[in-house]
């Protein structure tokens, strides 16, 4: 089947001025109630859809349109990872990449293979490395590296980007003494026999961030046009990019007045900073194509579990006294919220430990007030140990649980460990959210998880790794059914960036934003999404990806 389609879903090898074009012999699922299914679609050369149906009438109704021939590919909504940090990944693919690694000797292997191409003296940076993975799931020091790299600076972001370790060559970078006991604000620096040990935690990583040397402007450009194709190969039609500068939003902003943003960005600020300044003065961003908008603002409550950093209402179980780290503090995040309020912004605010949860929802409780029942669309990003008490708080508030489903399964081998048994009750429990009336809003999180939205449909519905492990699944009750997955990246997504009424459902009107697979990702069975193909991915009507192997040529009239 796989190259019958292959060589019939096709576009004119020439431009071939047509008003409109007829997508037919396919599967398609709208995701509009209305009218779940259609075998044909018909948009305009603005990217509008005008119409579904069957392909019969639809062929009868525009006779002139240019048509491409489906060949029975099932075609679904765009893509949408309502979490993700594109630019993050920009950067990931530009350093050495240490996703996977087992021990440390790998990561040094790795770094050392990818320094034989820097230049002398440059800083070596990477991401991806977890020490959960390795035999001695203990965090690494500065000594670990500085054998391979005496004199070349190294910094190497942890998976989730919440902890980072350093040489002994980068940190005497630093101006300033870090021995002691003193910790900064939101962070920690871990120390043996009180000298700092080469590994940072949260807010301790400024402290590297600040002397390390920025990337050229060249390099995000060259940066973020590959991250685009990663996205687009995957699927992606639509990102929410939680974390964006002034400077990332005009770096967008650039490739969308050039006509190269090749997905949707719907791009949250970066906390109490110059973005939310900028936005709370001139209010909502929106860029003429469409493709850029900037209309909420993205804040911190607490780290991350494989860092230990998610603030807990009790102990870490695997490490006594520690209850994590809160990377703003109470008041402060308040503060933050209440000026996005005024401004008319949405709030995004990153939680992952029940205490974090919790403090969120008690700010957004007191921020919202009487506004708490409107449509304010208030989402808590990565909701992942919740108290039991506290998941029916979401719904009374009306907030959006913005979930990661490849979180569980990438934490499952050591996040009881962390917790204990009793908080898996509110543990990435989404299906616990569904029950109790939280919409949610699904993504990757990437870098931190591989951009691939098939991994998060799989990991929805099986709560399994792609080794089909555990079996039956971790916490299996939690699994969400294959609809309900799919409509987290796209319906539902698109609805919590206050995207629903032009994406995420397929209608006449709304953007010809689509995915065209080989096989149907409601039917087949769970272990088989993972197999399943990305032949082509729409924006506004036209291809931003083809497998190398589709043919060009017109469909026969």
């Amino acid at each position: 089947m796989k190259l019958a389609v292959l060589a019939s879903l096709v576009l004119a090898c020439a431009p071939i001025a047509h008003a409109t074009t007829v997508l037919s012999n396919a599967q398609i699922h709208t995701l509009n109630a209305q009218q779940p299914t259609a075998a044909a679609m018909a948009w305009d050369d603005a990217g509008r859809i005008l119409a579904l149906g069957e392909t019969q009438a639809l062929l009868l109704r525009y006779p002139e349109a240019q048509r491409i021939d489906a060949a029975n590919a099932v075609v679904v909504p765009g893509l949408i990872d309502a979490h993700a940090h594109l630019l993050g990944l920009a950067m990931a693919l530009t350093g050495v990449d240490l996703v996977g690694a087992d021990s440390k000797d790998d990561v040094l292997r790795r770094a050392q293979q990818f320094a034989a191409d820097l230049p002398p003296g440059d800083w070596l940076r990477g991401r991806g490395w977890d020490q959960n993975r390795w035999p001695e799931q203990a965090f690494p020091s500065a000594a670990d590296l500085d054998a391979a790299f005496p004199d070349r600076p190294v910094w190497l972001e942890r998976v989730d980007g919440h902890a980072g370790w350093a040489n002994s060559a980068a940190l005497r970078a630093l101006a300033q003494n870090l021995d002691g006991d003193w910790q900064p604000e939101g962070g920690r620096i871990e120390r043996i026999d009180g000298k700092a040990s080469g590994v940072f935690v949260d807010g301790a990583m400024a402290l590297i961030d600040a002397v390390a040397p920025p990337p050229s402007d060249a390099l995000r450009t060259r940066a973020l046009q590959s991250a685009l194709a990663v996205a687009a190969r995957n699927g992606l039609t639509g990102v929410h990019d939680m974390g964006v500068s002034l400077a990332d939003l005009a770096l967008y902003r650039r490739f969308a007045d050039a006509g190269k943003l090749t997905l949707r960005v719907t791009a949250y600020a970066d906390g109490d900073n110059a973005a939310l300044a900028a936005l709370c003065a001139m209010g909502r961003y929106r860029h003429a194509s469409g493709r850029l908008d900037m209309a909420g603002v993205k804040l911190y409550a607490d780290g991350a579990l494989g860092s230990r950093g998610a603030a807990l209402l009790a102990d870490y179980d695997d490490q006594p006294h520690n209850r994590g780290l809160l990377l703003t503090a109470p008041a402060a995040l308040r503060a933050a919220m209440v000026k996005a309020r005024d401004c008319g912004l949405q709030v995004a605010t990153h939680a992952i430990g029940d205490r974090g949860n919790r403090i969120v929802l008690d700010a957004y409780q007191a921020v919202l007030a009487d506004a708490a029942g409107g449509d304010h669309r208030w989402r808590v990003e990565h909701a992942q140990i919740v108290a039991p008490g506290d998941i029916a708080r979401f719904k009374t508030l009306k907030l959006i649980a913005s979930m990661q489903p490849t979180h569980a399964t990438s934490d499952m081998p050591w996040a009881g460990a962390r917790v204990g048994k009793a908080r898996l009750f509110g543990a990435y429990a989404w299906r616990r959210f569904l029950d109790a009336g939280v919409p949610l809003a699904l993504g990757s999180d990437f870098p931190v998880e591989p951009v691939d939205p098939r991994l998060g449909l799989y990991a929805a519905v099986s709560r399994q790794d792609i080794d089909g492990q555990p079996a039956g699944g971790w916490l299996p009750e939690q699994r969400l059914r294959a609809d309900e997955a799919l409509r987290g990246f796209t319906r539902d997504a698109a609805w919590a960036g206050f995207a629903e009424n032009s994406v995420g459902t397929l209608k006449p009107g709304y953007r010809a934003d689509f995915v065209v697979l080989d096989g149907d990702p409601l039917r087949v069975a769970a272990r088989a999404l993972l197999d399943l193909t990305v032949l082509s991915t729409w924006v506004d009507g036209e291809p931003v990806y083809q497998m190398p192997s589709h043919f060009v040529r017109p469909a026969a009239k």
